[in-house]
């Protein structure tokens, strides 16, 4: 280790220095470097911990007590992480280190100053590695006692139970990874929010303003509704304005901590930001975006006249121009100001679009909905996927990005708005609204599209194809999405729906047996399923058989006799109902059993809601009955309850070929977490580490037994996670299909990232 000093200003340091102050800290000193508004700060260097635990003596003993520890075991990974983390705290700061600490303290301000203390993990043999939100931070400190304190709970807070979980998984050697830690001038700041310096989605010169009032963490946590602002680059003018109902701020309290405050009702609608400060931070936002050469995240506060650049990082969702949409070309975006805003919710999938609102309360009223219109509705389910074809865009009053609404929106490449709440009371029948579908908008009256732009000059050469040792497959729910799916290039599918092909006949497979009709039931599934085949020859194609609760058979015919279940999701649905109504399990092997014998070798079936394997072995025992031989095909199950991760060993002694995780399901199963409920949507958590440790689990065994194991639920299109999954040795990803380029370019960045690491581990 390079001698360096236990205290580094921002103004000295450079981003070769990240692995001395970590990313935070690199990104820091790189924008005051470039004369962006930093708050002023130091950093306590990661060099300066590892002379706080050789100097205390305690260093081979905190290391021995974790090279012994079993990381899949709970309860010991819990006591170990208090007994270290105790250690850290137990000994004394050495006097060179608290007096370069609080000499740099006292040359912030004479009397003393408020700051934030921020922890910045990295490793010394992988600069590139993330540990964010593993360690703690604290924010309104003051004074010499509390801000080391402060910076040696940051110290200590490596070795939580999450953290060093983490680090086992990845393989990092716990001697390797340090931590800095950044002391930071605390800004009370009357306004704060997140710029984008271009499009987040499109990647257009609109730099996105969302803001609140108080400290950033209300708008970066979620618990509040911001402001948004859009700022065009182009005539460097404010082009777009929502002004949200912000109901809280959070301020600093006393001389530790921080409060939540309720707003007064002028504050909570009132503008949090003019015109002139908009510009303003666009115009720094422009200077950081040109300084990285990369679109930029930064968080950004305001006190009084002083606008101040709190952090900077790369935006990493931009869509890459080149993958097809819905419709003849790129969703148009209004010029000018969209209007009087109507109602906001959770944009769920990008566009813009107009239209005559049509309220479904019931699945009759899907009759009503024609071509262009739009629909407004409380919740979709399956067995209005006809309606939402048609339509130009969509609005419901509940769910999330994972509900329904969602997820068939973005793969039809129709806007749509999502958890608005009233949409189906303030709108009515017949009137003509827009929805910005990225935003989350509705906006009163039509909005006209302006003239196509010129096809831009093809490229002379297109960019060399990102290979991936890791597949990357596609998720389609509907065979007029299989070109668009196709055309992204994904490694096949890893989730084909069939309950929108039969939902979508609007009678159940019961009706058609009781009615002699169950040739034409079987061959709209195969006409379906094979459409997609087709789009993807050669690949596999993994079609999951009907997973339709009770509650979406009720409305279509033969559906009179459903029961009423009082919480359908628990209930009578996937794999269960088939082994216990045997003519409709029957006629979807039947529509397999022709497509196997057309040839299609590339399609596997899985069963979805399997908590057993019993399930899985009757399952396969009524195919083989039915003429399958199912020692030649491929079969699978979804991992989506608990059960199914914990005994995913004896469903492989069982015969699957394949596992694939849904997770929307696993999610709220494994947290007790309605999915589509508003009112707990902020605690649905894809990597809670209950969640993260089924999925582990599942993947190892699942490696060790040579069974691929793939994923398929939202969770899927999330680089972040899909960067874990692949670190876990995951066989496969399949995502949405918008998402599948920027999942190949995160699939394709972790995998080099390993290779440099085990390079650098064997060198």
């Amino acid at each position: 280790m390079k001698e360096m000093p236990n205290v580094l200003w921002l103004e000295e340091i450079k981003k070769e220095d990240i692995i001395s102050v970590g990313g935070k800290g690199a990104s820091l000193g790189e924008m005051t470097s470039i004369g962006l508004p930093v708050p002023k700060a130091f950093v306590v260097t990661a060099q300066a911990f590892r002379r706080f635990l050789v100097e205390t003596g305690i260093e081979d003993a905190l290391f021995r007590r974790l090279e012994r520890l079993d990381v899949e075991d709970n309860g010991a990974l819990e006591s170990v992480s208090r007994e270290v983390q105790d250690l850290v705290l137990s000994v004394d700061i050495p006097d060179q280190i608290r007096e370069d600490v609080t000499d740099a303290y006292a040359r912030m301000g004479a009397n003393g100053t408020v700051v934030a203390v921020r922890s910045s993990a990295t490793a010394e043999d992988l600069p590139e590695a993330s540990f964010a939100g593993q360690q703690e931070t604290f924010l309104n400190i003051l004074g010499d006692v509390d801000l080391l304190d402060a910076v040696q709970r940051c110290w200590a807070s490596l070795y939580g139970a999450r953290a060093i979980y983490y680090r086992a998984k990845q393989g990092f050697d716990d001697r390797s990874v340090n931590i800095a830690v950044v002391v930071q001038e605390l800004i009370r700041s009357e306004k704060s929010g997140v710029m984008f310096t271009s499009h987040p989605v499109t990647g257009e010169p609109l730099t996105i303003v969302e803001g609140s009032w108080g400290l950033g963490e209300a708008v970066v946590s979620g618990s509040v509704s911001p402001d948004n602002y859009v700022f065009d680059l182009r005539s460097e003018r404010v082009v777009d304005r929502m002004v949200a109902e912000k109901e809280i701020m959070i301020v600093p309290e006393g001389e530790h901590g921080t409060k939540v405050v309720e707003l007064s009702s002028e504050q909570r609608t009132a503008p949090v930001l003019s015109d002139a400060e908009v510009s303003r931070l666009a115009m720094l936002g422009k200077i950081a975006e040109e300084h990285y050469d990369v679109p930029q995240d930064i968080e950004w506060a305001i006190v009084g006249d002083d606008v101040f650049i709190l952090q900077s990082r790369p935006i990493t969702t931009i869509r890459r121009p080149e993958i097809p949409r819905a419709g003849s070309g790129p969703a148009q975006r209004p010029g000018g100001a969209l209007g009087v805003v109507l109602l906001e919710g959770q944009g769920a999938s990008p566009g813009v679009a107009s239209g005559r609102v049509v309220i479904v309360r019931d699945v009759k009223d899907t009759s009503a909905v024609k071509d262009g219109d739009i629909l407004v509705t409380k919740m979709t389910n399956p067995d209005m996927v006809p309606a939402m074809r048609r339509v130009s865009a969509i609005v419901t009053d509940e769910g999330g990005m994972t509900c329904h609404a969602a997820i068939v929106s973005r793969e039809l490449g129709t806007p749509a708005v999502v958890g608005t709440k009233k949409a189906t009371k303030l709108l009515r029948d017949g009137q003509v609204i827009t929805v910005d579908g990225e935003k989350g908008t509705i906006y009163e009256g039509a909005v006209e599209a302006p003239a196509p732009a010129a096809p831009a000059a093809v490229a002379a050469a297109a960019p060399a194809p990102v290979i991936t040792g890791t597949l990357v497959k596609v998720n389609v729910s509907l065979p007029e999405a299989a070109k668009r799916a196709a055309a992204t290039g994904a490694d096949g599918v890893g989730l084909l729906r069939i309950e929108h092909l039969i939902l979508g006949l609007a009678r159940t497979p019961g009706w058609y047996v009781e009615h002699g009709e169950e040739e034409k039931f079987i061959g709209e599934l195969y006409s379906g399923i094979k459409t997609v085949l087709d789009a993807f020859p050669g690949k596999p194609v993994w079609v999951r058989t009907l997973d339709a609760p009770t509650d979406e058979f009720r409305n279509m015919q033969g559906g009179e006799e459903e029961p009423i279940e009082h919480n359908p999701m628990l209930g009578w649905r996937g794999i269960r109902r088939d082994l216990r109504s045997p003519e409709q399990f029957r006629m979807q092997i039947e529509a397999f059993k022709r497509l196997w014998a057309a040839g299609y070798s590339n399609l596997g079936v899985m069963f979805p809601l399997v908590n057993h394997p019993n399930e899985f072995i009757q399952a396969r025992a009524m195919m083989r009955g039915w003429g399958v031989d199912v020692e030649n095909v491929t079969l699978g199950v979804m991992v989506e309850v608990p059960s199914s991760a914990i005994l995913i060993e004896d469903f492989i002694k069982a015969g699957i070929r394949f596992a694939s995780f849904g997770t929307n399901d696993l999610i709220q199963y494994t947290l007790a977490i309605d999915r589509n409920n508003e009112h707990v949507a902020d605690m649905y958590e894809p990597e809670h580490p209950a969640v993260l440790r089924l999925i582990d689990y599942a993947i190892k065994a699942c490696r060790e037994h040579g069974v691929e194991c793939s994923i398929c639920g939202q969770a899927g299109s999330d680089p972040d996670m899909v960067a874990w999954l692949v670190g876990h040795g995951i066989t496969s990803v399949s995502a949405n299909i918008d998402a599948v380029p920027r999942i190949r370019e995160a699939v394709a960045r972790k995998e080099r990232q390993i290779l440099l690491d085990a390079a650098r581990r064997n060198a």
